[in-house]
């Protein structure tokens, strides 16, 4: 005798929760190539980075519900709910951990060693096409001072070595770096201040960040100042910063291995 066996339905709510976590995924890596492309605005990358995290956290909510429901119903999809969750909870992790930096930091996107004079940007032809025109504006006291209080190991480095010498030690610690230099002068003539002009990329969506670096001679030692901006956004959750102490750390090995 044939015996009817009738399956439990799967929950469409744990179906979806898969469903839109992958697409969540996929709308992430289509920012991310955007963005490291250069081939389109930050704003328009920023808003579909944004919509995959807002398809994430409906995907969370939809995993939930699937877990309810499939609690007291009985329904399958345990495995898609937690496999759409999951995902989804890892693609949240992201911007959970930039918005408890910016809860932490301050709000500031242009960090100097010299606050009371910080290093210019070059303005010529060549360094305004390199940066597409943009140059970094000048930074109000106020917020230098918040600086000081925030990042107080961002200081000068001064080198017991001559401006050409410590020139180059500038340029080593740049290359090892990987930093794109866009213009570079060497110290000497009349100011004897030398400068080198470069844009690195911050890690995950490779957006251009400008940093200037300015060699001053003085009396038998050099001094290296840097100074790193965002070009993006009111907040740089501590990168600039970051930047500048692995670049001195950077000027360091390379002093040791002379």
């Amino acid at each position: 005798m044939r015996r009817l066996i009738i399956e439990e339905p799967y929950s469409l709510a744990a179906i979806w929760s898969r469903r839109l976590s992958l697409f969540a995924l996929a709308v992430a890596v289509i920012a991310v190539v955007l963005g490291r492309a250069s081939s389109v605005e930050a704003a328009a990358v920023i808003s579909v980075l944004g919509a995959s995290f807002l398809f994430a956290l409906v995907a969370i909510l939809l995993a939930a519900t699937a877990a309810i429901v499939i609690w007291r119903t009985g329904c399958r999809g345990v495995g898609l709910a937690l496999a759409g969750g999951l995902l989804a909870a890892a693609l949240l992790i992201y911007p959970a951990y930039l918005t408890i930096k910016a809860i932490a930091l301050p709000k500031i996107n242009d960090i100097s060693t010299d606050v009371s004079d910080p290093p210019a940007f070059s303005r010529s032809t060549k360094a305004l096409a390199a940066r597409a025109g943009y140059s970094p504006p000048t930074i109000d006291a106020t917020q230098r001072e918040v600086q000081l209080r925030a990042y107080p190991g961002v200081q000068p480095v001064v080198l017991d070595l001559e401006p050409d010498d410590a020139f180059q030690l500038v340029l080593k610690a740049i290359d090892e770096l990987h930093w794109r230099v866009i213009e570079k002068v060497e110290p000497g003539g009349r100011a004897g201040i030398g400068h080198v002009d470069a844009i690195d990329r911050t890690l995950i969506m490779g957006f251009p960040d400008d940093i200037t670096l300015r060699i001053r001679p003085l009396a038998g030692q050099t001094r290296i100042d840097v100074r790193s901006a965002s070009r993006y956004g009111s907040h740089d959750f501590g990168t600039n910063a970051q930047r500048i102490e692995k670049f001195i750390g950077e000027l360091q090995t390379q002093l040791e291995n002379r």
